[in-house]
């Protein structure tokens, strides 16, 4: 099964667990390597090979044990999956390895903008963890950057890409619930420092709830409404500092250098409103992820943060009674990495890829937003940059399978 009918024929999807790393690895896989080995690298490491088009070539981490150690999983990943293994290089030996055409950038956020150029410099594609970057001018450099070298940006989230948010596309696509007039999206917790060994960069300027979660919530509001034009709203930190509890700092004492408590307005450049609330200071929320208004019913979609939540999607009709709708897409499991095959598919056939850098940028232009209207007391436009919704993704996509 074809994965996207604009992509080069010729090409029949192979099972990874088929393939060596001979020619086809060489000729058709996209070489990655993969830029910080921290705790969100494990999934990625996990998942890169679950996809026919890609092959890990190398990781580098700062910390070179942690990189060794990373290797060493990829090595048992590897041999589960009948592939080369990836081998444990320094940053910069990465950058130059010849067989590397894909950087996959999951450092802290504060490192996102200075590796991606440097991935960008070396003459590689690189797709970073989000947020694409903390500040928006650093982002539109990455871009302009990345258009000279005649290379690709891409960014995560991309559980936008699952099946729930691509559920709920299609159901607002085929007018189901008639005009979206309005959304709303909820994020509520007491912070990440009671689970996360290195909780610091949460609370530091780039962290806090818009910068770690908004990007899964925008971004699916994008996918779902189209782009912003205009942001509004409120923000605090109800805390001056944060203790660890988590192991291996317990106790430590962190400053709190950002807002974490998010009240957003947002207005979408189709007239439809949006109402966004992201915080770490609360303890507990019964409010639904996603909810989308429109002029003949309501669509409650899944939790943005996951490819499939509950495994469905609930919509209300006129003043009718709520309905369960079986989610319509694959990935509906735990497949971050999706928007780095996905990216990679692109770049073989000259397709534009979804979980693109200029939609990342996008939703940095509305988080910067959030921050600079809380700090001026009135509403901002959000730049224009004649972005479109990311293509919908197939109904009969092959989990894994890119051609």
């Amino acid at each position: 099964m074809r994965h996207d009918t604009h992509e080069v024929t010729g090409s029949n999807p192979v099972s990874p667990s088929l393939v060596s790393g001979g020619d086809l690895a060489r000729g058709r896989r996209v070489g990655v390597g993969l830029v910080g080995c921290g705790a969100i690298s494990g999934i990625y490491l996990k998942n890169l090979y679950r996809f026919s088009n890609l092959r890990l070539v190398a990781v580098a981490d700062l910390d070179g044990e942690r990189g060794r150690g990373r290797a060493e999983e990829a090595g048992v990943l590897a041999a589960a999956a009948g592939v080369a293994p990836a081998v444990a290089l320094s940053v910069d030996e990465l950058l130059g390895h010849p067989e590397i055409e894909l950087v996959l950038n999951l450092t802290i956020p504060k490192a996102h903008v200075a590796v991606a150029r440097a991935a960008v410099e070396a003459g590689k594609h690189t797709y970073s963890e989000k947020p694409l970057a903390i500040e928006a001018a650093e982002a539109e450099g990455l871009l302009e950057l990345a258009r000279e070298r005649g290379l690709r940006v891409g960014c995560a989230p991309d559980t936008f890409l699952g099946a729930g948010i691509q559920t709920a596309r299609k159901l607002i696509d085929e007018g189901v619930i008639g005009e979206p007039v309005a959304a709303t999206a909820f994020m509520l917790c007491p912070g990440h420092e009671s689970w996360h060994p290195d909780p610091e960069f949460y609370y530091e300027v780039g962290g806090g709830p818009m910068f770690d979660m908004g990007p899964y919530y925008l971004t699916a509001l994008v996918a779902l409404l189209g782009p912003v034009s205009r942001v509004a709203g409120f923000a605090r930190a109800t805390h001056g500092t944060r203790t660890i509890t988590s192991e291996k700092k317990r106790g430590k004492v962190i400053a709190v250098e950002t807002p974490t408590h998010f009240a957003t307005s947002l207005e979408f450049a189709s007239g439809a409103l949006g109402t966004v609330v992201m915080s770490f200071d609360c303890f507990a929320g019964n409010l639904p992820r996603i909810e989308i208004y429109g002029t003949g019913g309501t669509l409650s979609a899944p939790d943005p943060n996951t490819f499939g939540g509950k495994g469905e999607v609930r919509v209300k009709v006129g003043r009718g009674e709520w309905e369960v709708v079986p989610l319509s897409h694959p990935y509906r499991e735990e497949w971050r990495g999706l928007g780095v095959a996905e990216m990679g598919a692109a770049i073989r056939s000259g397709r534009a890829h979804r979980a693109s850098g200029e939609l990342a940028a996008h939703v940095v232009d509305i988080m910067s937003g959030a921050i600079r209207t809380a700090a001026l007391g009135q509403a901002v436009s959000v730049p224009d940059r004649g972005l479109a919704r990311p293509e919908a993704m197939p109904v009969d996509a092959v989990e894994g399978v890119w051609g």
